[in-house]
């Protein structure tokens, strides 16, 4: 299995399901808590792991509610970036796609043009790391029609350079009541040149993800697992080829799944659905986005070409260009396959 491990550490790769707070490392996240001492979150790496032991899918939004909060000065943002780039620079990462929620940015204060000239920084000093990146601005769902408004104004009057995409994210059953804010929000993000990538059939069940399909546009699915509980939509997404943002260690850290021998991936797979492998908010998780791919191979037992397929349709998924995809998919093909 340890060629299996280097042949993993090795893949070029594409990271499309990322948060900004989420990524936070412990050492950046113990670095906030001393900017800005006085908050929930605790100040020992002991006591921090601790603070990351979720007991469902709210306790889990409530914890990076906390941790968002420590994110106070356009400085924060452009740390939190920096140190994603860095984590994920160190995996062998070409390109991610970091979700970054601009209305936590706005309720901390901080003017629209301060959080873009960060991103645009920090981008920059992520490309002088070997890792590109695109963002894409996501609706926390829960806040409803503000969030919608206030996202969507930041992504079309003060975007940063690399902002690729609108995605819709927070506790699924609160959305229902705010459908038509979102539906407007990402009809004039698509009408822009933006791409729709909202999360979906995570915590609720088959009608969010048609819900996204058919109101919002999207062009992937964040999560997405809950479509095996319709056959119907799983011809769906497989007859469109719709990706799937698939984060099997986060599925079971917010207890959507029992434990990872339980997570659906494989039936994904084995319903020839468009699967990527990503890590989510890998500190508060556990994991890394290598780590995603040493799950498929130990537990689900996917084999090298497996997991380069897997690499390869990551790439294909983002919304790089043509020929930066082909660049990195002519990496993945030259990695010598495991003994």
């Amino acid at each position: 299995m340890e060629s299996v491990n280097e042949f993993i550490a090795a893949l070029p790769k594409a990271e499309l399901h990322v948060h900004l707070v989420g990524s936070a490392s412990v050492p950046t996240v113990l670095e906030l808590t001393r900017r800005h001492p006085g908050g929930p979150v605790p100040t020992t790496e002991e006591e921090l792991r601790r603070f990351y032991d979720f007991r469902d899918f709210r306790h889990f939004a409530q914890i990076y509610e906390g941790v968002n909060a420590l994110v106070r000065e356009p400085e924060d943002v452009a740390t939190l970036v920096t140190g994603a780039a860095r984590d994920l620079a160190a995996q062998n990462v070409r390109y991610v796609e970091l979700t970054v929620t601009p209305y936590s940015h706005h309720r901390m204060g901080m003017p629209m043009p301060a959080v873009t000239e960060a991103l645009d920084l920090a981008a920059r000093e992520a490309a002088g790391l070997g890792v590109r990146v695109g963002y894409i601005f996501d609706i926390p769902g829960e806040f409803g029609v503000e969030g919608a408004r206030a996202t969507l104004d930041h992504a079309l009057s003060e975007p940063p350079q690399a902002l690729v995409a609108l995605g819709l994210a927070g506790i699924e059953e609160e959305r229902p009541p705010y459908r038509d804010a979102f539906r407007d929000a990402f009809r004039a993000a698509t009408a822009a040149g933006l791409h729709s990538v909202p999360h979906a059939g995570e915590t609720s069940g088959p009608e969010t993800i048609w819900e996204v399909i058919e109101g919002l546009g999207a062009e992937r699915i964040g999560h997405g697992i809950r479509c095996l509980d319709d056959p119907r939509l799983v011809e769906h997404l497989r007859e469109t080829r719709t990706p799937l943002e698939v984060c099997p260690t986060s599925n079971v850290r917010t207890r959507q799944v029992p434990e990872i021998a339980a997570h659906p991936l494989p039936r994904l797979l084995q319903e020839g659905l468009y699967v990527t492998l990503n890590s989510d908010d890998p500190p508060m998780f556990g994991t890394t986005l290598n780590r995603e791919y040493q799950v498929a191979a130990e537990v689900f037992g996917l084999g090298a070409e497996d997991l380069a397929g897997l690499a390869r349709d990551a790439v294909r998924a983002s919304f790089l260009e043509e020929d930066a995809k082909r660049a990195i998919i002519d990496e993945i093909d030259r990695v010598p396959m495991p003994a």
